[in-house]
């Protein structure tokens, strides 16, 4: 069985790309829309960030806390 690539589908960020352009360049959209797709781009850059860290979820089992 192939191990998945790690990392964000290159497809995906290739539309989030195209989107944010279009709605740059559309002046007939509203401040909203124009905030959202800004969103969408924004957590995108966020997921890769986490997604390249290779310490990211490496503690998610070590609970010191309970240790007590």
């Amino acid at each position: 069985m192939a191990k998945k690539p790690k990392g964000i589908n290159p497809d995906l960020e290739d539309a989030v790309n195209s989107m944010l352009v279009e709605v740059r360049n559309n002046p007939d959209l509203s401040l909203t829309d124009k905030m959202k797709i800004l969103d969408r781009a924004l957590k995108l850059e966020a997921i890769k960030l986490k997604a390249d860290s290779d310490d990211w979820g490496a503690g998610l089992f070590d609970n010191d806390s309970e240790e007590q």
